[in-house]
């Protein structure tokens, strides 16, 4: 069965951005640009909220033509426009890049979709990843944790969950920019 992965970049002290959505302070260098491309090379799909959604399709369906692109940048280019996406909005009509609009989390539905053959589906975007922990979908945590402290800005997971999951260390890794990757799967008991 296909496992739903949430990768994100977080502060050291729990922010995905900034106040006003801001990313700049994350340390994405060529190491660890490829070693992402690597993780996302294999997925079955890539599956995000509407607002991560358009801000990929902004730049990635032409990002190999940019002259000063590096070759991480190049290759994800690639890899983003063949990946079968799947967004989810209540506005959203349709969309391009080879991508399906779903107007609502149906949990029963992407547990359908995690039994279809494949590579593993890889979530993008903090509000539907909270959704998708809402429902408990979520198989495994892959956390780049960046040297760096915010102060404020918009927390990964809120302080509302009132349920407790159960995860197990599978991986750890330090990238010469200083960034840690915690990866984390979900223990799931047997009912």
């Amino acid at each position: 069965m296909r496992k739903i992965i949430l990768p994100m970049s977080v502060s050291l002290d729990g922010f995905f951005a900034g106040p006003e959505g801001e990313i700049d302070w994350h340390m994405v260098d060529d190491e660890l640009h490829r070693y992402v491309n690597e993780q996302l090379r294999p997925m079955g799909a890539f599956i995000s909220g509407r607002v991560t959604h358009e801000l990929m399709a902004e730049y990635w369906p032409t990002a190999d033509s940019d002259p000063s692109a590096s070759p991480p940048e190049v290759e994800f280019a690639g890899i983003w426009r063949e990946m079968p996406k799947i967004v989810y909005s209540r506005t959203l009509q349709k969309a391009d890049w080879n991508t399906t609009v779903k107007h609502e989390v149906v949990p029963a539905e992407i547990e359908a979709l995690k039994a279809w053959p494949g590579g593993d589906l890889v979530i993008g975007g903090a509000n539907l990843a909270a959704t998708f922990r809402q429902y408990d979908l979520i198989d495994a945590y892959r956390l780049y944790v960046h040297p760096v402290l915010l102060g404020t800005g918009k927390r990964l997971f809120p302080t509302s969950y009132s349920d407790t999951h159960k995860l197990r260390l599978v991986e750890t890794r330090t990238f010469g920019n200083g960034v840690v990757l915690l990866h984390h799967e979900r223990v799931r008991t047997a009912e």
